[in-house]
This record gives structure tokens, sequence and C-alpha cells, in this order.
């Protein structure tokens, strides 16, 4: 009872297992038309599944769905395997378990990109397993995008658009008790020492302007207002305003 795991109505406890003989022997069975034992394959291999969507645990997936899904892929497989190859059931069927969760995963996730860019990401992981098999190691972006006959740039946008959203408050480090966050490793190019600097300096210079200068500033550049309707609120020229804001903007220019 201690390794009783109930998920979807399931009881892992109580899954038939089964040998590579038998299982051999059922899936010569169901390729000749026997559902009873392609019921009977499905459920022994249940535990399968189970194992595959623990990697994928604590994405805030529900449970239930993943197993869904998992065994949706199991099925795929099942229907897709070529006993001909030599190659173990379990061994052809894990690839096909996760590359559902994570087309699922994708589909759900809280960003949406376009199709046309996940199906580009798609092609790019399938050409890029192809050539680690092929290669015997990890390929390149430019190698998969060679592959696919596209540009390298559009391999990198594809593949960073389906990566999971992270929290800033995840934590990536521990030292002696204390987190460091994602948050703490991101590198703020806005509000840095000199911008902060220079705004002070602004902020300044707008207050040695005239009443009338400080106006016509805050119209032109925080409302975004043109010259023509600065020159109707203040009730004077088009040609004055742009004299004053000329004027103003030199004379900040030198203070700053």
């Amino acid at each position: 009872m201690a390794n009783k795991v109930e998920i979807c109505g399931v009881d892992t406890a109580k899954l038939p297992r089964y040998k590579d003989k038998e299982m051999y022997e059922m899936l010569l069975a169901i390729k000749a038309g026997d559902k009873q034992v392609r019921d009977e394959f499905i459920r022994g291999n249940l535990r399968l599944v189970l194992s595959v969507i623990q990697k994928f645990s604590g994405r805030g997936e529900n449970p239930d769905d993943l197993f869904q899904v998992g065994c949706v892929g199991l099925i795929k497989a099942l229907n897709n395997f070529d006993m001909s190859h030599g190659v173990k059931f379990s061994t052809y069927a894990v690839p096909m378990i996760v590359g559902e969760l994570r087309r699922y995963l994708r589909d759900n996730n809280s960003i949406r990109v376009s199709r046309s860019l996940r199906d580009m990401a798609y092609k790019a992981l399938t050409a890029k397993e192809m050539l680690g098999k092929t290669l015997q190691r990890e390929p390149t972006v430019e190698e998969v995008a060679k592959e696919l006959d596209v540009k390298k740039e559009d391999v990198v946008l594809a593949l960073d658009s389906i990566q999971d959203p992270i929290s800033l408050f995840e934590p990536v480090f521990n030292d002696d008790g204390d987190s460091i966050y994602v948050m703490d490793q991101i590198k703020d190019m806005k509000n840095t020492d000199a911008g902060w600097i220079e705004n002070l300096s602004i902020s300044e210079a707008m207050k040695k302007l005239t009443e009338r200068e400080q106006h016509i500033l805050n119209m032109r550049f925080f409302q975004g207002k043109t010259q023509m309707e600065v020159a109707e609120e203040i009730s004077i020229s088009q040609a004055q305003v742009s004299r004053l804001e000329k004027n103003a903007l030199n004379y900040m220019k030198k203070y700053v």
C-alpha cells in the first residue's frame, strides 16, 4: 500500500508487469488484430507513462491531465511501432510520450506564440535530434538551420519562443540560507546610475527655465503634443512655440 499511486482513477499498484518476452508475444498478437491483448498491453505500460510524467512535475500542471496526455503518446507509439527494427517498445515509446507532453505544455503555455513559429520550433527540435544521432554530438544552430534551409535567426527565435517561462523570484542558488533569485541576475539597462544622474540633471535644468518654457516642454515631450497644439493652447503662433522650445532646449543642453 505504501507504493500505491492513484491517478485518473487507476491504482498503479495493481497494474500488471510483463517481461520482454511476454511483451513481444503480445505485440505479435496486437499486429494480428487482437484488441483485447492491445488493451492489456496498454494497461501494462501505464507505469511507463507515470515514470515519464514525473519528469514534468513542478510546472503547475494537473498530474491527471499530464497522465492522460502521456497515455495518448503511448497509444501513438503503439500504433506506429515497427517490430522489424529490433528495438524495445519502451525505447521507442518514451520519446513519443515526451513529445506529446511537450506539445501539450507548449500549446497550453501562458505565453502565446503563432502556429507558424511553433511549427518551426518542432521542426528544429526534430532536426536537432536527427543530427545528434548522425553526428554523435549536440548540433550547432547553424547546422540545424542548414538542415531546415532557413536562417539561423529564425531557428533561434523559434526555439526561444517555446521555452517555459519562469518567475523572477525563482531561486537559482542558495548561499548559507540566503537565496539568489533570477531577478538578482538580471541587469537593469534602463535604470542605471548614469541614467538616474542624467534625469536628475534634466530635472534641475527644467527648474532654471521660465514658467512658459517649462509649460511648453512639458506639453511637447511629456504629453506628446505637436507645436500646433501647444500654440493653440497658450494662444501664440507656432513660430513662437518653435523659437521658445529651441531656446529652452539649448539652455538645458548647456546646463546638463
